[in-house]
């Protein structure tokens, strides 16, 4: 697709619309790629142009449009979000930083990566539903041109839209784009079986072909007869969705029957059950297989009646009988109410189809565990849902495999806590019966009950799950604070720090951000539950000590003298005197840059300390005279002896690594000692010639960057 194509397949929708936006999203985006490529050669401006092309397949307005077109410019090239916020309006600004991913953020593993994409994703789609719809039409025109890329790659990124983007496809309805998704992943994760049973279908399509014919003749012919106007279409049934039918029954193809579905359009919801008449009379329907989404519509607001019967060869088909808006509904989904949200009066309607988001919303914010986030994504949100009843007749939605706790926890939270007991359908069942659709069912309580640590096993919903750890969360929150202090001064101990100096509050306060908690407490707690590494919070915390140092560290500016010093001698110069013997003190050994005071030594000349040298403050208090001001001259060159200590976890060949690296710089080692110290640490002892402050500091984050070196620090006094 082109940019002439784009505006003219908006125009067919929207004919009205202003393309001006259009035209100025597309220039930036061209401008902003033109020096990039996409695997297949191609130049990468092709992509957002796609991506664009399936969201007028949506119908969608011009500001999404825009922003498709846009939607990698943010991360793949140097234009900010800002300027597009400039040029386009807050509204653009905002759908493109939705689906901007985290990537320029560093995580420890892809995992939690990819949950907080996720988490952003999820946010943003909360404030504008548009986000995701442009995300979907980014992922398939990306799964479209998957062929380009390594094989590993394709199977990660197939196997990443099979398990969250096809379902969430399905979640906001939109069919459309759900069913290609899902194709193109089998056709990477399962190749030969995907081109096995693309062969096997295409053979017999003819046979197909003509029974398809022949059923929807006889159904024209009976909808006719009752007065009944509708569009009868036949189709096969998409790749995927047969072949987890032959995964979940283990069949082969040719025992799976019903490969092809009818589809029967008609005006009204009333023509819907006058048509589910006349196919009934025609065929003879199988008993459980009948399904009324009109009446209880999905929460994607998917609404048809679903019937297989046995056709006329003697084989099961499913035929699906909708209304024209129904249609829509179910091809296009959330994205074909869009354009509704503009309406006050519907406002309040459009919202209630997002209700699921929001509970998603709700419980995403209390899961900090990647690993734990990705799971209850998957199976809450994605999994396929049940119906029951309340006694009152109210619908309650829980996800597959549900039990009657999760019934309970549904009703409410202190009803799940107390509950002992339940009937379904007037008869009392076990707390780990799974309930199914159509299930009346009611919940026995008990004052003073409380959950068992046995229901995270047999509950499905994530409300539930949650619900049940932030009890026992609640019951054990002291246990777990020591328990989470004791693993943190242990770590703090391992890695050579000290944890009455370390770990105080205010330390960990500034902390707290870096790792994503609100506070100290629930640090703690988190550390004891194992979602934090406590290791994880040590570093952050030396990395604090470091920026802290760094940020002091005005040690390294020079010193520069009054105008009544005298010359200098090995770049020091003493006030009011000249041509003296200067030597640098042995006991700090200071540098260019430290604060120093002369000392006045009997027959040896001018001895030049640190100012916070443990010899110059007991000497000030019997000899105040002897010392003398001095200071560094402005162009003060040569070398000087520094004495570093080196701690790291002790490992083979650690010296030689640490020597290895000094070497590199052409910087010159006195000496070195390394020896083993308590709890599998190594401490090394280093003399180097520095040149100047700034040499020293190179050198320290040289040796920081070797593996498994905790700290370096500068030895004062000798």
């Amino acid at each position: 697709m082109d940019l002439k194509e784009l505006k003219e397949a908006i125009k067919k929708y929207r004919p009205d619309a202003n393309l001006k936006l259009v035209d100025d999203a597309y220039s930036l985006a061209a401008s902003a790629h033109k020096d990039q490529k996409r695997c297949s050669g191609e130049d990468y401006i092709t992509h957002p142009l796609n991506v664009a092309g399936i969201l007028t397949e949506l119908q969608l307005d011009v500001v999404t449009i825009a922003a498709a077109l846009l939607h990698d410019v943010v991360e793949d090239t140097p234009i900010s979000l800002d300027t597009i916020k400039e040029l386009f309006g807050e509204e653009v600004a905002r759908l493109v930083d939705g689906v901007t991913k985290l990537s320029r953020l560093e995580y420890k593993t892809k995992e939690e990566q990819q949950a907080e994409t996720l988490r952003k994703m999820f946010l943003a789609m909360a404030h504008d539903i548009r986000v995701i719809l442009i995300k979907l039409a980014d992922r398939l025109h990306n799964m479209r041109t998957l062929k380009y890329l390594p094989v590993e790659k394709q199977k990660d990124i197939a196997r990443e839209t099979l398990e969250i983007y096809a379902p969430l496809a399905h979640r906001l309805g939109i069919f459309r784009l759900k069913w290609e998704l899902e194709d193109q992943s089998l056709r990477y994760l399962e190749p030969e079986r995907y081109y096995e049973l693309v062969k096997s279908i295409n053979m017999k399509r003819q046979e197909r072909e003509a029974y398809i014919e022949e059923v929807v003749k006889l159904l024209k012919e009976k909808m006719e007869e009752a007065g009944i106007k509708a569009d009868i279409q036949g189709r096969p049934k998409h790749f995927y969705s047969i072949y987890n039918k032959m995964v979940k029954q283990n069949k082969e193809l040719n025992e799976i029957y019903d490969l092809i579905a009818v589809r029967i359009i008609v005006n009204s919801i009333k023509d819907c059950y006058a048509a589910l008449g006349q196919v009934h009379a025609l065929w003879k329907p199988i008993p459980g297989r009948f399904k009324d989404y009109v009446a209880m519509p999905k929460p994607n607001m998917y609404q048809s009646l679903h019937t297989t019967v046995i056709g006329p060869n003697g084989d099961p088909f499913e035929i699906q009988i909708r209304s024209w808006e129904m249609h829509r509904t179910a091809e296009y989904g959330i994205a074909a109410h869009w354009r509704y949200k503009e309406g006050s009066a519907s406002d309040r309607d459009f919202e209630q189809k997002l209700t699921w988001l929001r509970q998603l919303l709700d419980w995403q914010r209390e899961m900090r565990d990647p690993r734990e986030f990705m799971e209850t994504l998957k199976i809450d949100l994605f999994s396929d849902r049940v119906y029951v009843f309340t006694p009152k007749g109210d619908v309650v939605e829980l996800p597959a495999g549900s039990v009657p706790i999760d019934f309970a926890y549904k009703v409410h939270t202190d009803v799940g806590h107390t509950c002992t007991g339940a009937r379904v359908n007037g008869r009392i069942v076990p707390l780990d019966y799974k309930l199914k659709t159509g299930d009346i069912t009611e919940i026995i309580t008990t004052k003073g009950s409380q959950p068992s640590r046995d229901w995270l096993h047999i509950v499905q919903s994530t409300q539930a799950k949650n619900k049940i750890r932030q009890w026992f969360r609640k019951k054990s929150r002291e246990q777990n604070l020591n328990k989470g202090r004791d693993l943190l001064e242990k770590e703090c101990q391992k890695q050579g720090l000290d944890p009455e100096e370390d770990l105080k509050v205010s330390i960990l306060q500034e902390v707290l951000p870096k790792v994503n908690v609100a506070t100290v407490e629930d640090l703690y707690v988190m550390v004891s539950e194992g979602i934090i590494n406590p290791q994880q919070v040590i570093v952050r915390i030396k990395e604090q000590k470091e920026q802290k140092r760094s940020s002091d560290s005005d040690v390294f500016k020079t010193i520069k003298p009054w105008q009544e010093y005298g010359k200098p001698s090995r770049g020091i110069r003493v006030k009011g005197l000249d041509n003296l013997q200067i030597r640098l003190a042995q006991c700090c050994k200071p540098l260019p840059g430290d604060e120093i005071i002369g000392y006045i030594t009997r027959g040896r000349g001018i001895s030049v300390h640190r100012v916070d040298c443990l010899n110059v403050k007991y000497h000030l208090k019997t000899e105040k005279e002897r010392f003398i001001e001095v200071a560094w001259d402005t162009d003060v060159e040569g070398t000087y002896q520094v004495h570093l200590e080196v701690f790291a976890v002790d490992r083979p060949n650690l010296a030689m690594d640490i020597i290895t690296a000094i070497n590199d710089t052409k910087t010159i080692i006195n000496s070195i000692h390394a020896r083993a110290v308590k709890n599998n640490q190594a401490l090394v002892d280093l003399k180097l010639e520095i040149r100047s402050p700034e040499h020293l500091q190179y050198i320290m984050d040289k040796i920081r960057r070797i593996r498994l070196v905790t700290d370096v620090k500068r030895v004062v006094y000798g």
